[in-house]
């Protein structure tokens, strides 16, 4: 997770293509079937370094499939406040608006329908309201027909 870290400041300090050059390492080492956590981790910030939302809608998907394979004891190992019904709506959510901006409507609003009830369980702290905040933008988007990025709020 230190690893991942580091990547993550690279991508922070302005250097995507390092942040990404040094998760795709990073993935590599830890590969389709190494730690769930890592993996989830790798290909949920991965995703968001993407040239393209199909590359982008992959890495999504690969974050998904991931969480799987994770659990409670095993994210609680890394942080004693995590759990993993709080990643779902996350992952879905990224997924519902990487299917919108690919004109993918169909399962944006798959996506989109089970991240809205899990986020509902988050609770009301800044996470909570951040996520929730965001699966509203994204329904008002696809339901606008938008297919442009969403904007930071």
């Amino acid at each position: 997770m230190a690893h991942i870290g580091r990547a993550l400041e690279l991508g922070g300090a302005g250097d995507r293509a390092a942040a990404r050059e040094a998760l795709t390492q990073l993935w590599d080492r830890v590969g389709g079937t190494g730690d769930a956590l890592h993996r989830c981790t790798v290909a949920h910030h991965l995703a968001d370094l993407q040239e393209s939302v199909e590359e982008e809608v992959a890495w999504d998907r690969r974050a998904l499939a991931a969480v799987a394979d994770l659990s409670d004891e095993r994210v609680q190992r890394h942080d004693a406040s995590l759990r993993v019904g709080a990643l779902l709506p996350s992952l879905h959510l990224n997924l519902a608006d990487g299917y919108r901006r690919a004109g993918d409507l169909a399962r944006a609003r798959e996506h989109l329908s089970v991240a809205a009830p899990l986020a509902a369980e988050l609770p009301d702290d800044g996470y909570g309201a951040m996520i929730r905040d965001a699966i509203a933008r994204v329904g008002a988007l696809l339901d606008a027909g938008s297919r442009e990025p969403l904007a930071a709020p």
